[in-house]
């Protein structure tokens, strides 16, 4: 007999569970705690199987009819209703817009802007610290604590800097999301003053010529890889980035024109970058061809020449020479480079043009990457022959260029 909104309403719990029954396989459930949840009965495949259509009275007898209605039309179609709200509900989990999901988003959309180290730094350092902790959250409902809970664990391990960029990178990921319409607010943004500031810290290098000196002739005595002594000795010579030095391809290098022109998506301001290479430099770089000239790479892995040498391998070599991290990194010949060239009278300028830093306008920096170009070759030439001479012999010999900048 079929049921009436009456009987439904009336249906009081018992002890145990029962069933209320309607027709074509529909009945209700009443529990002892006093739900009541509507059923269907069904048989597909020669097999049993149970589906729930909802809790009473949110779903009335009529809705439950309608909804017993359809998932027997789907049995008639061979469908099975139980499977198919199963693949919608993990098609619908799928979807959720995840803190993982739209960080990577925002990574592939703005990877091609930054160099490819600094591309693969974030990615490693959002799959290491990040993803594990909040990655499967849904990115509108991630708050403040959990970003900082996240800041915290990096900060307990002593890397606070870390913590700062991982901050900086989060609220990137939930700026974008904003602009995408997948979450309404940057909780990051919150952290302010949370974590303690971090200390101004500086590349370690050397600037007493003596030290210099005895450097240098520990490099001509390097007994490693021969290619990875030749990116040794050209790095203070040339003070690029680390990274741009070891991206080095032969295809940059024109040895007539006595240039390395390295390309704006290479650089860490986005603008090409001209390095004038003195003789010193050639000569290196004329060394190493023999042995890597053939593939891409002036310097490349050790593994395979259609990758990069790895960013250790530099200061690798330091340690090996006796260097300890906090004593020189590769990156010090920079330095090394800005506090001599400005003590000997260089003109300022024509230094920083050198070592591409940042142009505070924006509009010269679209077209002044080979500003000042005639006495930077004349700057990058002095600068090899005082290394040289230092190397020698040791001798102190301050160079100044031939007139000052007016």
């Amino acid at each position: 007999m079929p049921l009436t909104d009456v009987a439904v309403k009336n249906a009081k719990p018992g002890a145990k569970p029962f069933r209320v029954k309607d027709e074509r396989g529909l009945y209700l459930e009443v529990r002892p705690e006093g739900g009541k949840w509507w059923r269907l009965r069904y048989w597909i495949n020669s097999k049993e199987r149970l589906l729930s259509l909802g809790t009473y009275p949110d779903v009335s007898l009529k809705m439950a009819r309608e909804r017993r209605d359809e998932a027997r039309r789907l049995v008639a179609q061979g469908v099975d209703p139980s499977e198919l709200r199963k693949a919608q509900k993990n098609s619908e989990a799928a979807e959720v817009e995840t803190f993982e999901r739209i960080a990577r988003e925002w990574w592939a959309k703005f990877q091609p802007t930054w160099t490819e180290d600094h591309g693969n730094q974030i990615l490693h350092r959002l799959e290491l610290n990040v993803f594990p902790w909040i990655g499967a959250r849904p990115l509108k409902e991630i708050t403040a604590p959990e970003v900082l809970a996240v800041a915290r664990r990096i900060e307990s391990r002593g890397a606070l800097e870390m913590a700062h960029r991982m901050v900086q990178n989060c609220g990137q990921v939930f700026r974008y999301g904003i602009a995408t319409g997948r979450c309404e607010r940057n909780p990051a943004g919150d952290l302010r003053g949370a974590l303690p500031p971090t200390k101004e810290t500086h590349h370690p290098s050397l600037t007493d010529p003596k030290a210099i000196a005895h450097l240098l002739r520990a490099m001509e005595d390097y007994q490693g890889s021969h290619v990875t002594s030749c990116a040794l000795r050209l790095a203070p010579i040339v003070f690029v980035r680390p990274g741009e030095l070891r991206h080095a391809e032969w295809c940059e290098i024109d040895i007539e024109g006595k240039e390395w022109r390295i390309p704006a998506n290479k650089m860490k301001m986005r603008a090409q970058h001209i390095v004038p290479l003195s003789r010193q430099a050639i000569t290196i770089i004329e060394e190493v061809r023999p042995l890597t000239g053939h593939g891409k790479y002036l310097f490349p892995s050790a593994r395979t020449l259609e990758r990069p040498m790895s960013e250790n391998t530099v200061n690798a070599a330091l340690r090996r020479l006796g260097y300890t991290k906090e004593e020189l990194t590769g990156h010090g010949f920079r330095s090394m480079a800005s506090t001599l060239l400005n003590e000997m009278g260089w003109n300022r300028d024509a230094i920083e043009r050198q070592l591409a830093h940042a142009e505070r306008d924006n509009i010269r920096a679209a077209y002044n990457y080979a500003e000042y170009l005639p006495e930077r070759r004349k700057m990058m030439q002095a600068w090899a022959d005082y290394l040289d001479t230092l190397k020698a012999n040791g001798k102190i010999i301050p160079f100044l260029r031939e007139e000052r900048a007016i």
